[in-house]
């Protein structure tokens, strides 16, 4: 299992843009992922759940990561968010 925090700088938080973007690049992964933000935890499977979370500017969120490819996951999130975070 891999976990990793990032803090979210934009200021409209995850909306819909990048929730979809985010979809789009891990349906094709075989482990499980989830979003963490406090004590929610919610799948990555749709961006209703996504949504659900509200994440807003500052706020700090977890991904969870666990099965057979779980290290490329990591590596395609990490580039996701850290491509995120520049654009700000």
């Amino acid at each position: 299992m891999i976990s990793k925090d990032y803090t979210i700088l934009s200021p409209q938080g995850i909306h819909a843009r990048p929730a979809t973007a985010l979809l789009k690049l891990t349906r094709h992964f075989k482990s499980t992922i989830c979003l963490q933000k406090d004590e929610r935890l919610v799948p990555l499977r749709s961006m209703l759940n996504i949504l659900a979370l509200a994440i807003q500017c500052g706020d700090t969120i977890s991904v969870i990561i666990d099965g057979e490819d779980e290290s490329e996951a990591a590596l395609s999130i990490d580039n996701f968010f850290n491509d995120l975070l520049k654009h700000q």
